[in-house]
């Protein structure tokens, strides 16, 4: 990881294809500059709260947290609770973006306190479309705490 820059949006995504469109798009749209991609929920506690192969970076929080919510070993709602219910982290913009239409998972993310609930749309055109607007509002237009 190049520690040089603050990280403006951590990507929390299982899905490889998934993760590429969101960096592809975000990046092609010129939102973010820098994006740091975790696999699982272990990945990015590890991230966030600079533990494990993350101890070393910079004391830093990213400016939005892209989260997917079903993923191995630990899911994105355990993400989102620690998340929030952390002082440190808790101002932190969390976007689940899921594949999940379940009303249970939207009043759970909402309960442990997510600020966004995105179904990821399955059409490409669309889902890309999705993440530029999800972007261009969180990081554009949305003024949040420093």
């Amino acid at each position: 990881m190049n520690d040089l820059s603050q990280v403006e949006i951590l990507l929390v995504e299982d899905s490889a294809a998934d993760a590429e469109m969101t960096l592809r798009t975000l990046k092609r749209r010129g939102i973010a500059n820098h994006i740091e991609w975790v696999r699982d929920g272990v990945e990015a506690i590890d991230f966030l709260f600079r533990e494990g192969a993350w101890s070393q970076r910079r004391d830093t929080h990213p400016r939005l947290v892209l989260l997917d919510l079903k993923m191995p070993r630990m899911d994105g709602l355990q993400v989102l609770e620690r998340l929030k219910g952390d002082e440190r982290t808790r101002t932190i913009p969390v976007v689940m973006m899921t594949s999940s239409r379940e009303e249970g998972d939207l009043l759970a993310s909402y309960n442990l306190g997510v600020n966004s609930f995105i179904v990821k749309p399955v059409e490409f055109a669309e889902f890309a479309e999705k993440v530029a607007e999800v972007g261009m509002y969180w990081m554009l237009a949305n003024q949040a705490p420093r």
